[in-house]
């Protein structure tokens, strides 16, 4: 996968907004990372704040929608992982703004 195409899809991601902090997976760091295989399915291999998240259905049913309007992108799965952890410190500058974390 290109990089233009990459971040065509991190872009997309980017309008998925996690409902308890207000903030998109990409920039709270919860997408750990995406692949494109020849076929058009794309992985999203992203985390979650905690771990038996009640949200976790909701997250992956809008990166479904946000994906969907992307020509090369013909399914999309979305594999949630444990390992390595979420922290805070993955989460972007503006997002440790946003929530006033230092």
């Amino acid at each position: 996968m290109d990089e233009e195409l990459k971040e065509n899809i991190m872009g997309a991601l980017e309008q998925v907004i996690d409902p308890e902090l207000g903030i998109d997976i990409v920039n709270i760091g919860l997408v750990y990372d995406v692949d494109l295989d020849e076929d058009g399915l794309c992985t999203v291999t992203m985390t979650l704040t905690t771990m038996g998240c009640p949200l976790a259905g909701i997250l992956t049913d809008q990166v479904h929608a946000a994906l969907a309007d992307i020509p090369e992108v013909k399914d999309t799965h979305v594999d949630i992982v444990w390992n390595p952890p979420w922290t805070k410190e993955r989460m972007s500058r503006y997002a440790k703004i946003a929530l006033g974390i230092r």
